[in-house]
This record gives C-alpha cells, structure tokens and sequence, in this order.
C-alpha cells in the first residue's frame, strides 16, 4: 500500500496483504467522545476529557464548546493522547452551556455534534446559529427541530437542513414525545432539552438505539432513566462533572474485525475498546457468519460508564451467507457497510432490508455500497432500504468514497482481505473523521 499523507483528494492504493497480525488500540469513541465534552460543557464545575487520537468528529464538538467558552485548554501529548479541561456553565440544579448568546458554531461534518448542541442550546438563554460542512448541510435536522418546537422551543432549519437557529428560551414544556425514527441523535437531542424543561420528559422510540446519553448522564447524576424504548427525564435539573476518560471506538474496531475474520492468514488483538451492548452487534453478527472471535470484557472503570474490553480475532474460517432485517439493523447502522464487504465474501446470498437510514448518512451508503462492490467484483444488487450480495470475481478498481469516511474504510478493508483487488480510493484522508490513524493501524498490521 501507498503511503497516505492526509489533505483531500490523495489517492490510497491498496492490495491484499500476505498476513494480518498485531494488536491495536484504537481512537476513542466518537459517540462517547462527542457526549463526554458537551455533558461536561452543560454541568456544574470543571472536568478533565481524555481522548486518545480523537476523530475530526470530537475536535469538531471541543471546538464548538471552545467558541462558547466551556473549553480551558486542549493538551496534546506526543503519543497523540488529548487532554481537554472543560468547564461547566450550569449548576447543580440547571444544566447549561456557557457563551452570552449569538454564537455561530461550526459543526464541522458531525451530525451528533450538531444534532445534540441543538437540543443542549434550546434551553439556554440567547441562542446559536450551528453550521457544517457540504455533507452535514444535506443531512435532515427537522427530526430533531420539529419535536423540540412542540416542547416550546424557537428552532428553525434552512429548508430541514443546516445552518439551524436556535434562540433560546426558559422555560421549556416537559412533553411525551413519540419518535418515528429510532436515532440515538433524536433522543439525545431531546433528553438535553428536557433538562430544562419542569416536569417529566418522555421519549418513545419505535426500535433499539445506543444508550450512550442516558448512561452517561445518569453516571453523571442527572434525573435520565432509559428501559427498553422508553427515555424519562425530571426536569428541571443539573448534575456536577467528573473527569471522564473514553474508550476506544467499537466503530473504528469494526474494519479489523471483518478483516481478521476475511482473512486466511490473521490474528488481530483490540485493547480497551469500549463494549456497549448496543454497540457490539457488530461481533455477533460477524460471529453468526462463522467468524472467530474472542471478547474479554470488563464492566466500568472508575472514569467512564461504558463497559471496556478486549476483543480478538482469528482468520481462516469460511463465512456463510447472513439475512438482516428489523431490530438488528440498528445496532449496526455505522457498520454496515463493511458488514457488506463480509457479505461478499460469504457463501450463499446475503441480504440487508430496514436499512432505509443509510440513505441519509454522510451519503448515501446504500448506493455507494452497491456501485463500489460491483467496481470490484462482486455481485450486488440495490434495494430501496438495503441490498442482496454475493461472492464475484474479485478485480481491481478505483472507489468512490464520497467524502463518507465509513465507504473509504470499507473498501480499503475488501482490498486488504482479497475481496477486491487493487483498490484506488478518491478519497483516503476521509477516514480522519472517526479514524485519523486508520491508514497508520493498517501498515502495522501488514506482515
């Protein structure tokens, strides 16, 4: 593989490696990461984040928080370690961001950071303009805008999408509000609102979803409460800060698992990866294919509350082909398009339905999957809420990534594993977004 210096538009050239083997510590979890900031923006006191290699996605939540006044100082070591200080703007009884009000927040290409500042802004005295990038400005923002505005909250969208203003207000209404999508983001977004809001909160949501918000404020001390769809919160209410160190991300764990279980020739070891139950659909349904893999999990640590492990993978089984549908999608949605680089390597007919939210994503991920498995071989065919795979005839071809870091990584992962030949991809410095040391990671697994 070529060396990938980082800036747009450099190609990465990537072929199948000889063997997979190594262990890894990974960035820390964007998710978590994005929360851990903005949580301890909004509490009572100053608190410490630690972050190893963060994403562009978290620098894009520090440096929002930065243009408030919640950020102190960010320390780099020379290990890549990130140390932000953050300093509360709410109280033991109001949870609030700091900064006078007016502020334009550059969201970067982070959806979660800009989807959650919205809720955490609409209780806040003053407002907020928060704008993106190209990517982010295409992504739907009235899923989170029109319930707030039935809490009572003044949110406008520019035709549903970015820049979104925010004018604050207090109090806010505590509403039951029933989603029709069931989005992590969604049910953040509104639990932060309804922190200011007197009264009791609900959120229903038709399916599963991460629990990261939830735990974490309860961790915090915060009146949050999640069983099974259903979110509650009492509000009005605040919580005191605390240091919090992240995991590493599950998500960016994700490529080496399908690639050491692709892989004749692998042995991959993943330490402190973070090992939310609602994160981890990965291994099983990778482990349902026919994959070999370990997990040594540990409950949490004294300075986070997601459960952190190790997990360990073994090349050299064959995979059979999957069916997914309902529930499951959605413990997979970031996944899933490397779910499908697996798929086509499989036995048998795969196939994915359900899946409609890829289409939304930083691209349309359904299009993009099926375009780029069939430059490289594979059979694959689009569905309007996923896709049906099967095994090709591996060969070489350029990928279009479309700037979306999760098919960059992708097809780099099909190449590795000899499901593609030679890949080209448009795009390589994408996978900065969640991943900024992907490219580094993989030449240290090539043996």
């Amino acid at each position: 593989m070529s060396d990938i210096p980082s800036g747009s538009g450099v190609s990465g050239i990537v072929e199948a490696a000889p063997a997979l083997l190594g262990s890894l510590r990974l960035p820390a979890d964007k998710s978590v990461g994005q929360r851990a900031l903005l949580f301890t923006a909004m509490g009572s006191g100053t608190a410490e984040i630690t972050l190893d290699r963060p994403g562009e996605d978290v620098l894009s939540m520090a440096s929002a928080l930065q243009t408030l006044g919640a950020v102190r100082s960010i320390d780099t070591d020379t290990e890549g370690m990130v140390r932000v200080l953050v300093r509360g703007g709410g109280t033991l009884k109001a949870a609030s961001l700091p900064g006078g009000g007016g502020e334009t927040l550059d969201c970067g290409n982070a959806g979660t950071t800009m989807r959650l500042l919205t809720g955490a802004l609409a209780g806040r005295p003053g407002g907020a303009t928060l704008i993106g990038d190209d990517s982010l400005s295409s992504r739907p923002m009235e899923r989170v805008a029109a319930p707030l505005r039935s809490a009572g909250a003044d949110v406008t969208t520019t035709d549903g999408h970015a820049p979104v203003v925010i004018r604050g207000r207090r109090p806010l209404t505590a509403t039951d509000h029933e989603l029709v999508v069931a989005s992590a983001q969604v049910i953040g977004c509104l639990t932060l609102a309804a922190l200011a809001a007197k009264g009791t909160t609900t959120i229903t949501v038709p399916g599963p979803t991460r629990d990261h918000t939830e735990r974490m404020l309860a961790w915090l001390g915060a009146p949050v409460r999640r069983e099974g769809p259903l979110t509650t919160v009492q509000g009005p209410a605040g919580f005191a800060v605390r240091p919090i160190s992240v995991p590493g991300d599950i998500s960016s764990a994700a490529g080496w698992l399908v690639a050491g279980a692709l892989h004749p020739d692998a042995h991959i070891i993943i330490e402190d990866v973070g090992l939310n139950p609602s994160r981890t659909g990965i291994i099983d349904v990778l482990r349902d294919m026919g994959a070999d893999i370990k997990v040594a999990s540990g409950g949490p640590t004294e300075d986070c509350p997601e459960p952190v492990g190790t997990i360990t993978v073994d090349g050299g089984h064959p995979l059979h082909a999957i069916d997914l549908a309902g529930d499951r999608v959605a413990d997979i949605i970031d996944e899933l398009p490397l779910i499908a680089v697996a798929m086509a390597a499989a036995e048998g007919v795969s196939t994915l339905r359900d899946a409609g939210e890829l289409r939304v994503k930083e691209s349309d991920r359904i299009e993009l999957v099926v375009e780029n498995l069939l430059a490289v071989g594979a059979n694959a065919e689009e569905r309007e809420d996923g896709w049906v795979i099967s095994r090709g005839t591996p060969r070489d071809a350029p990928i279009r990534a479309a700037a979306d870091h999760r098919i960059a990584m992708s097809f780099a992962i099909a190449a590795l594993a000899g499901v593609a030949g030679t890949v080209a991809i448009d795009d390589p410095a994408s996978a900065a977004v969640s991943y900024p040391t992907f490219w580094t990671d993989m030449e240290g697994l090539i043996r």
